[in-house]
């Protein structure tokens, strides 16, 4: 089978690759959670078989004459840098095969980055996500495998090596599996953007009611006061001092 699938498509399948498939025709394995009496499955660590070990569909998405395909997105001013080699192309400059399709969220391929007849020597593994960019991942099958058993098959883990990161709930369940190599770094520059800051002396600090100063009655003379005994009155002498009866 190793020998048709390299004949058929004109390539040289790397030693590392070949010697899993000489173990075992592809790999799947899946594990579930039990969160309050439900059986949610959460991960998959998937290695396609030989028969869909497939090249990347280069054909029209669509029936219909002149319609786009893989090619039409290639972007040259896509070149490579320091800190990540060229990307592959969908033309012919480089031969793409599909290792696991990640339940939709994106693909995971190996690439033969020299076009065809390929050589096992040019060979690396990237993830395509769903908006199609490529994402660097290992520069061979053994380090992939063994990233794929380090991330136990967690959902999304491979956008844990993009630019953007894992989504807000694949996040949750990396901290609660691989909580201590997973570097939370990856996810943004800017880790406290996600944090919710609470302080405790602003949400349960009492609340005080303000103080309505009561109203003051009118203000009565001074001799007009009536006291147990009767009005007091007062009658003034010639020098001006009052007498108090």
């Amino acid at each position: 089978m190793i020998s048709s699938w390299e004949q058929k498509n004109n390539c040289v399948m790397p030693e590392d690759v070949k010697n899993f498939y000489l173990m075992t025709n592809g790999f799947h394995m899946t594990w579930s959670v039990k969160l309050d009496e439900h059986i949610i499955p959460l991960g998959s660590m998937a290695i396609n078989s030989i028969s869909k070990l497939t090249q990347l569909n280069q054909s029209s998405m669509y029936s219909l004459p002149n319609a786009p395909t893989l090619a039409d997105l290639e972007d040259d001013a896509q070149e490579a840098s320091e800190d990540q080699p060229e990307k592959p192309h969908f033309d012919s400059r480089s031969v793409i095969f599909e290792l696991d399709s990640c339940n939709g969220n994106g693909k995971v391929c190996l690439v033969y980055k020299s076009g065809k007849p390929a050589l096992a020597q040019d060979t690396e593994i990237w993830f395509l996500d769903r908006a199609l960019y490529w994402h660097f991942l290992t520069d061979t099958f053994t380090a992939y495998y063994r990233l794929l058993i380090t991330h136990l098959g967690l959902p999304q883990w491979q956008y844990a090596f993009t630019s953007y990161g894992i989504s807000p709930q694949a996040k949750q369940w990396f901290n609660m599996y691989k909580p201590i190599t997973y570097n939370t770094n990856l996810l943004t520059e800017e880790s406290d953007s996600f944090v919710n800051k609470l302080d405790p002396s602003k949400v349960f600090k009492s609340k005080n009611k303000p103080l309505i100063p009561k109203k003051k009655g009118p203000m009565q003379p001074a001799g007009g006061q009536k006291g147990p005994s009767g009005p007091n009155t007062s009658k003034s002498s010639g020098s001006g001092n009052p007498i108090r009866k």
